[in-house]
């Protein structure tokens, strides 16, 4: 599935789509897979798309924990992936505080709604941001796959209130119920080389 040597991938945040949203999590105990987020994962890969989470940490930034305790956290959520038999192919993060609470400005190059960390990711791993998705609870996950250039942006009910991203939203925005079920809707809607 290379475009131009270039390999899709689907970019995912991570509280809310793929662990359980606890507000700030800042220790391994708080962490827990959303049931079907490794299945979704597992079957993207072998479809052949990376798996990235591009993930806003403003609690470092905020003095709420650690990078380290950060860390720790993704550590958990790695642990659990793979006892699942799921594994991702880069994790991204932004420390970064938001400056104001509006979700759909631009705060910081890889902060989203920026798309600094889908920028990156697709110069480190070689991706087509052409043909990748984004998938995330919210409308700066939404924005961010929109500003990275990715091919479609979808919209899970796992997390924030859908309700709320869907009115910051200019256009039509597809909206599942979870993580698996964006994935039936990506590998059902690929391009095939």
């Amino acid at each position: 599935m290379l475009q131009n040597g270039k390999k899709p991938a689907v970019f995912l945040d991570r509280d809310g789509t793929v662990i359980v949203e606890t507000g700030y999590p800042s220790r391994p105990e708080q962490v827990t897979l959303l049931p079907g987020a490794a299945a979704g994962i597992k079957r993207l890969r072998d479809a052949g798309f990376a798996c990235v989470i591009v993930t806003n940490q403003s609690g470092v930034g905020r003095g709420y924990f650690t990078e380290t305790e950060l860390h720790a956290v993704n550590e958990e959520m790695h642990r659990q992936l793979a006892s699942a038999g799921a594994c991702v192919d880069g994790l991204y993060y932004c420390t970064a505080a938001p400056a104001t609470g509006d979700k759909t400005r631009l705060d910081h190059p890889d902060r989203k709604p920026g798309p600094g960390m889908l920028l990156r990711a697709a110069r480190d791993l070689k991706l087509d941001l052409a043909s990748s998705w984004m998938v995330g609870d919210s409308v700066s996950d939404i924005l961010a796959g929109r500003n990275a250039g990715c091919r479609s942006s979808l919209l899970v009910k796992t997390g924030n209130d859908v309700a709320e991203a869907l009115a910051l939203l200019p256009d039509r925005t597809l909206v599942f119920d979870d993580l698996n079920a964006a994935a039936d809707w990506i590998l059902s809607n690929r391009v095939q080389c």
